[in-house]
C-alpha cells in the first residue's frame, strides 16, 4: 500500500458526489452513467467524469455493455478504505486520549 494509491482513494472518496455514486452503486447493486445521472442534479458527461476517478481509483470496475460501461463496486477495494479509516480512528482516539491526559496532569498540578 503505497501513500499515493492512498491519496488517490481519499481524494477520490472525499468527493461528496462521488460518495453519493457508491452509495447509489452499493444500493443498487451496478450503475451506468446515463441512469445515475437521472438520479442525480448533475449532466451525464459529469457522473462519467466521477466514475472515471472512483475507478482510476479502484474504487468501481467497469464493464462495457453496448455503448455504455455498466459500473460496479470493488468491495475489496472499499473494504480496504474503510479497514484504512478505522486505523486512523483509532490512532486520534489515542491520541486524544493522550491529550486529555496531559490536560489533566497539568490541572492536577495547578492544583496544588
Amino acid at each position: 500500500m503505497t501513500t499515493t494509491v492512498d491519496d488517490e482513494l481519499w481524494s477520490a472518496i472525499g468527493d461528496p458526489t462521488r460518495r453519493r455514486l457508491l452509495d447509489l452503486l452499493l444500493a443498487e447493486g451496478f450503475g451506468t452513467p446515463t441512469g445515475l445521472s437521472d438520479r442525480l442534479p448533475i449532466s451525464r458527461q459529469a457522473v462519467a467524469k466521477h466514475l472515471g476517478v472512483l475507478d482510476r481509483a479502484g474504487l468501481v470496475r467497469a464493464t462495457p455493455v453496448g455503448r455504455e460501461r455498466r459500473y460496479e463496486v470493488d468491495e475489496a477495494q472499499l473494504a480496504r478504505a474503510v479497514g484504512q479509516l478505522d486505523e486512523v480512528g483509532r490512532t486520534w482516539d489515542a491520541r486524544l486520549a493522550r491529550i486529555k491526559r496531559i490536560a489533566e496532569e497539568i490541572q492536577r498540578r495547578k492544583a496544588d
